[in-house]
């Protein structure tokens, strides 16, 4: 059953957006007495029928949901420098999203080489996955922060920062994260963090973690982080 994504609040009858009108009615060619299911991203899947199969306002009726109240128990947020080949940086939120995390966060550091990016691409290629895995909720995508700004920033959980660095500090973070807990983890840009970088959020409560024994690329590193954690707390 194909499925369609819309962050709206549900009635009975309900008009698709304008852009999942076009797929359903011109591109899947779908017409009145289909049946399509709509995430919302917020924990609901609705099974519905089409009654007007009009390609920029298609109409369904709702016939059944199934909603999961929470997430989770606690709470993964990743926040990874955005790659200067931004398709690279796409297949780490396409593959987050099909783990499920809860909040991403592009940042600019030192050796950042993207410093800007297309907010509107990036949360279509969430919605894209969100779709492809049947998830019921969307992860958050915040706005691109500063490094000092990010550091700062409230956190009541576990935090992390992964490096490329030799240090005696660093360990694996399947050793050290405690199963359960709310967690950020920082992932450095192409070039890494500086070892200033390091130190400064050292300093404000991130500890040195790997993620393999192995150097991964960026988007690699933020997979692997969301995966480990959810195996995890399997």
């Amino acid at each position: 059953m194909h499925i369609f994504y819309t962050s709206d609040n549900i009635s009975d009858i309900y008009t698709l957006p304008q852009e999942e009108s076009k797929h359903c009615v011109k591109v899947l060619r779908l017409n009145k007495g289909d049946f399509v299911q709509i995430i919302n991203g917020s924990g609901k899947l609705y099974t519905a029928e089409i009654i007007d199969n009009h390609p920029k306002k298609c109409s369904v009726k709702i016939i059944s949901v199934i909603e999961k109240q929470n997430r989770k128990n606690f709470r993964v947020c990743i926040a990874v420098s955005p790659t200067k080949n931004i398709n690279r940086y796409e297949t780490f939120l396409e593959k987050a999203t099909e783990i499920g995390i809860d909040t991403i966060i592009p940042f600019v550091s030192k050796y950042s080489e993207r410093k800007i990016i297309n907010f509107e691409r990036l949360e279509k290629v969430i919605i894209s996955a969100v779709k492809q895995s049947k998830a019921l909720f969307k992860p958050e995508l915040q706005n691109t922060i500063a490094f000092k700004d990010l550091i700062n920033s409230e956190f009541s959980g576990e935090k992390y920062i992964a490096h490329c660095y030799d240090s005696v500090l660093k360990k694996h973070i399947k050793d050290i994260y405690p199963k359960g807990k709310d967690i950020l983890i920082l992932i450095g840009p192409e070039g890494d963090f500086s070892k200033d970088e390091i130190k400064l959020a050292v300093q404000k409560g991130f500890i040195e973690i790997s993620l393999s024994d192995s150097r991964l690329r960026t988007e690699t590193a933020g997979i692997a982080a969301a995966q480990i954690i959810d195996f995890m707390n399997t």
